[in-house]
């Protein structure tokens, strides 16, 4: 067994919104068991590599244990705003949705074991 690779919204939900420049994108694993995976797969770096061309700005990543989630925030994501950016899309409901659809890596073993829906 080795790794599989997977879109993150196979383990986690979100929800996303945006203020001003500041994108806000709330994952939650759809079981606790999952949460560690969350926690180990969405990182700062990740994000930040994923978004390189988008976000200025810091990345913090903020731990929910208690409901198995991540609340992630991104500054100088949005060019100022959605109201005066450039972009076709300049709201953070679309960052919410490219998160979601990104890929992560699991370790094939723990995810079997813990229930994980693996890809053929």
């Amino acid at each position: 067994m080795g790794v599989i690779r997977t879109q993150l919204s196979t383990i986690a939900h979100g929800r996303s919104g945006d203020k001003g420049d500041l994108v806000n994108i709330g994952l939650i694993a759809h079981r606790m068991e999952w949460f560690p995976f969350l926690e180990k797969c969405v990182t700062a770096e990740w994000l930040k590599e994923i978004f390189a061309d988008m976000v200025t700005g810091e990345v913090e990543i903020h731990s929910v244990p208690g409901i198995g989630g991540l609340n992630c925030i991104m500054q100088g994501a949005l060019q100022g705003g959605g109201t005066i950016a450039l972009r076709k899309d300049a709201q953070g409901k679309m960052m919410g949705q490219v998160i979601l659809q990104a890929e992560i890596e699991l370790d094939e073993a723990e995810a079997k074991k813990l229930g994980v829906p693996i890809p053929s």
